[in-house]
């Protein structure tokens, strides 16, 4: 007979999923005037399975080893439901100024986050691929939601078709594995990979699997898709694309690679070195002929990612910790700043132009002051929270050796500081334009001015979340 699994692990999942069917038949009775209702109790809802993540089962494999449970996945699933419900609370506001509120808006937000959490407690690679087909199919249509918006219904499409061929390698890279390898399971594969003989078949696989997961954390060269969709889709819906599902995926890259694949290292180390070194040089040289801060967001998002992504190439402890940490700055820097993108509004119009910034300082000092400050986190300038991030991930590539890659991501940072240092020019000595900017309603103004507060408060006082992000790593390689 079969044994029952064990539920305790998965609880936060189980009910983020019954709480989801509850409010999707609260929003057909309630019909049109239920958006608000279903986002606040979807943000209650995220809040409450944060809760029972922390306070969850401490360490624990059930489904028959398709799921798994410990510190770094409680850290990875508590940062993406945080970005989640700041993001989930931009979308409300939006949705409501611009007349198109409905109640399945916050609930594909709530669908999407539930595949990220299946993503980052995936413990077999069929699980894997089945978080990810769940998160996905809910942003796609996100990214068209507004369909009366040709940009938008143009970034659903591209983001559908492009997102199909990433799923396409993900799932062949898997069989690949599978056929060489014998099995699927996180654990097997581990075993499999440290026993046998080298397989290029495996290889191959790996390649594969990587080249998907980099579409989907949108990495250069699988990047094509970000500032066509990042540009098209609605500014909040563009917040929720750069920050939770960066995270989950940054995540999955991590638990994916160091653990199954771990014995193969110096075979994908080398894959995700050149996949680092294009995004950060890239992210930088790209964005610096932007015209819509959108756009310029798209491609500091691939460069955050190439950052990022050296803390994996690293491949260790230290590099998790500093992966960890980069994402939990980079979480409230990407929320603010689209924060104040989505109150960029001039007679009720949402404007995106770089140039309407021109005196914003003037016109609205504290939305200038809050970008200002957010903007220097990005570039990595002290005494924000954005200088630390980058920091204990190059400390981290050269402790492990890789000197010459921290030295790319260090150039790159110099380049990427030129655009972000543009904006603030811009705002401060443009002469400001006619037009004088609406003040920001107050819930975007609380997010505005929280998320920039916190790019100093994390500078001054980093311990309590570094020692976060170093249990969380060190859960991961003990597990």
């Amino acid at each position: 007979m079969t044994a029952i699994p064990a539920f305790a692990p998965a609880y936060p999942e189980i009910f983020m999923a019954l709480a989801a069917l509850a409010l999707l038949m609260l929003g057909v009775f309630r019909k049109n005037d239920s958006m608000t209702l279903v986002t606040w109790l979807s943000v209650l809802v995220m809040t409450a399975t944060a809760v029972l993540a922390v306070h969850g089962t401490d360490s624990a494999v059930t489904f028959n080893k398709l799921f798994v449970v410990n510190g770094f996945t409680v850290f990875a699933k508590v940062l993406t439901l945080l970005g989640a419900g700041l993001t989930l609370v931009l979308i409300n506001v939006w949705a409501q100024g611009e007349k198109v509120a409905r109640f399945e808006l916050p609930l594909l937000v709530l669908f999407s986050v539930l595949g990220m959490m299946l993503m980052i407690s995936a413990n077999d690679l069929i699980a894997l691929y089945l978080g990810v087909e769940l998160q996905s199919l809910s942003l796609y249509v996100l990214a068209a939601y507004h369909r009366d918006n040709q940009r938008a219904t143009e970034a659903g499409v591209k983001y559908f078709v492009l997102g199909a061929l990433a799923s396409g390698l993900l799932l062949y890279g898997s069989s690949l594995v599978y056929g060489f390898a014998g099995t699927t399971t996180f654990e097997g594969l581990a075993t499999a990979v440290k026993s046998g003989p080298d397989s290029i078949g495996v290889t191959i696989g790996i390649v594969f699997v990587i080249s998907g997961l980099a579409f989907k954390v949108s990495a250069v060269p699988f990047h094509m898709w970000t500032p066509d969709v990042y540009e098209g889709a609605p500014t909040p819906i563009t917040a929720f694309f750069s920050v939770a599902p960066k995270i989950a995926g940054l995540c999955l890259f991590l638990r994916a690679l160091v653990g199954p694949f771990a014995g193969m290292i110096e075979q994908w180390q080398q894959v995700i070195i050149v996949i680092a070194v294009l995004s950060m040089t890239w992210g930088a040289i790209a964005a610096i002929a932007q015209k819509s801060i959108k756009r310029l967001m798209a491609y500091s998002s691939i460069g955050h990612v190439g950052y990022a992504l050296i803390g994996l190439v690293v491949g260790n402890e230290e590099g998790a910790r500093g992966l960890l940490f980069y994402l939990l700055i980079y979480l409230f820097m990407n929320v603010g700043t689209f924060a104040v993108i989505m109150s960029m509004r001039v007679k009720g119009k949402y404007v995106e132009e770089i140039g309407d910034l021109a005196g914003l300082s003037r016109n609205n000092p504290g939305m200038a002051m809050a970008l200002a400050i957010l903007m220097f986190s990005m570039a990595g300038i002290p005494p924000m929270a954005g200088f630390l991030g980058k920091f204990y991930i190059f400390v981290a590539a050269v402790n492990a050796g890789f000197v010459a890659l921290a030295v790319v991501g260090l150039l790159a940072s110099v380049v990427g500081a030129f655009y972000y240092l543009r904006l603030i020019k811009i705002m401060y000595f443009d002469e400001p334009t006619a037009a004088i900017i609406d003040p920001p309603g107050l819930t975007t103004g609380i997010i505005m001015a929280v998320s920039s507060a916190l790019m100093l408060l994390f500078f001054i006082v980093p311990a309590p979340l570094v020692s976060g992000a170093e249990a969380a790593a060190r859960a991961l390689f003990l597990g």
